[in-house]
């Protein structure tokens, strides 16, 4: 077999100079600075815990779309126009955080091959479904976000209380977004139609079928004939 024509030395050189040229453009190290007043160790890992912030919040910002595209059913209109401003909210946070991240010197990511290999969750669990089963599951996805945001809060308080701050705005306006999803799914005694579901298929399917049980059970009359 004849063997392969080897690069001739200007040939490799040049190579290696092109890959020496792109490497010097381009760095996903933190800077050498971080805000006044903080270590590089706590710049650190405020940048750590701000980009899986992020990382969730550009997540949730996907689903929430794709949750406005592909909701069907007699309530379709009125979560398709719910979820827009929703949707705009968490984009602004995905911003606030980003930026946060450059501040302490980081280098923000929240490009989609970063999304998938970072994230300890799957991708949201329903296609085509009707409002009452996207709702249950999106308050699964709610539930999520909102607990690790609380975490962060937290892993915050001591190394950054301006980070912190940021995170408890974000965590007051997720909640009240979460407080819309649950409405949709809340009985009048304040129980959740989705109630024990662990994941958002599980927790569509408990919502349609309780929710079929309550519409076809059986109006009970008192004595006088009246509801």
């Amino acid at each position: 077999m004849a063997s392969k024509p080897r690069k001739s030395t200007a040939s490799a050189s040049r190579a290696q100079r092109q890959v020496t040229t792109v490497s010097a453009v381009t760095s996903n190290r933190n800077a050498s600075f971080t805000a006044p007043g903080l270590s590089a160790g706590q710049g650190r890992e405020t940048i750590e815990t701000l980009q899986s912030r992020l990382t969730a919040l550009v997540d949730l910002s996907l689903t929430l779309k794709h949750i406005h595209w592909n909701v069907v059913g007699p309530a379709f209109i009125g979560v398709h126009l719910m979820l827009d401003p929703q949707h705009a909210g968490v984009q602004a946070m995905v911003d606030t955080t980003a930026e946060r991240i450059a501040t302490l010197g980081g280098v923000p990511n929240g490009l989609p091959g970063n999304l998938v290999a970072s994230r300890t969750w799957d991708d949201y669990g329903l296609g085509r479904a009707s409002s009452q089963g996207h709702l249950a599951a999106l308050d699964i996805v709610y539930r999520g976000v909102i607990e690790s945001h609380r975490q962060a809060i937290d892993a915050t308080e001591k190394n950054d209380p301006v980070t912190q701050d940021m995170l408890i705005g974000q965590t007051a306006e997720l909640e009240q977004y979460h407080w819309f999803v649950r409405s949709h799914l809340e009985d009048y005694a304040g129980g959740l139609t989705d109630a024990g579901a662990t994941n958002e298929l599980d927790a569509a399917r408990s919502s349609l079928r309780k929710s079929k049980s309550s519409t076809t059970r059986p109006q009970r009359l008192s004595a006088s004939g009246s509801r």
